[in-house]
């Protein structure tokens, strides 16, 4: 099982009163799903993505991810697992404004031991043609559109080669065919054994999964 949660609760202290995002989640999401994570804002969603993504901790119970118990280590050994076993897609894309599409995606692998610079550059050439931005090496964010930097964006996810993309909202800011082939590129990365979860708040987007869970009030309903 790739990812198990157990018993997860995640609280925030307002003075002495415990505000609850999480409560009590049990979730196991073996390698090669794709999960869709829906609900209202508010439902807890994006915090869960984050605790998957050891973005945060919980405040209570087990999260083991590809087996290992991930909820007490430190910040640095949190960071090497990041790099290690996830990629991270987001609504705003996040680019570096100041860098090139393909310096973009090398970025990860500088925080990667054992990478050359040769290496880092194939790497990030070999993904970016396969996500159709061969013309695009040298482009700066700016002069890409939304979907083209949405590619560079899961293009960074991939260079590191992890096992698990978590994607927030990845179509939030893209028009309906860009987001198409967005979520036909995450099918096809899906079927080549890449777990996907992803928080979405649209049906037609969720349907691209193969399951979909619904939160509210920080359950999984």
């Amino acid at each position: 099982m790739l990812i198990r949660l157990e018993n997860i609760s995640k609280y925030y202290l307002m003075g002495d009163q415990k505000i609850p995002a999480l409560n009590g989640i049990h979730l196991e999401i073996a390698q090669g799903d794709f999960v869709a994570i829906m609900g209202a804002s508010g439902s807890g969603k994006s915090t869960l993505l984050n605790l998957l993504g050891c973005l945060d901790r919980p405040s209570e119970g087990c999260y083991r991810l590809d087996e290992q118990e991930v909820s007490q280590l430190n910040a640095d050994a949190l960071a090497a697992l990041r790099n290690r076993k996830i990629g991270f897609v987001f609504q705003n894309f996040n680019l570096l404004a100041r860098t090139s599409a393909l310096e973009n995606v090398e970025l990860p692998l500088y925080y990667t031991p054992g990478f050359t610079a040769a290496e880092r550059r194939r790497r990030a050439i070999e993904l970016l043609t396969r996500l159709g931005l061969k013309d695009r090496f040298h482009h700066y964010p700016n002069q890409l559109s939304g979907g083209q930097q949405q590619r560079v964006a899961i293009a960074r996810a991939l260079v590191n080669r992890p096992p698990l993309i978590l994607a927030d909202e990845p179509t939030g800011n893209l028009d309906s065919r860009a987001g198409t082939e967005i979520m036909t590129l995450f099918r096809e990365l899906n079927a080549e054994g890449i777990t996907l979860v992803m928080v979405t708040h649209e049906p037609d987007i969720a349907a691209y999964a193969r399951r979909t869970i619904h939160m509210r009030d920080g359950v999984i309903q």
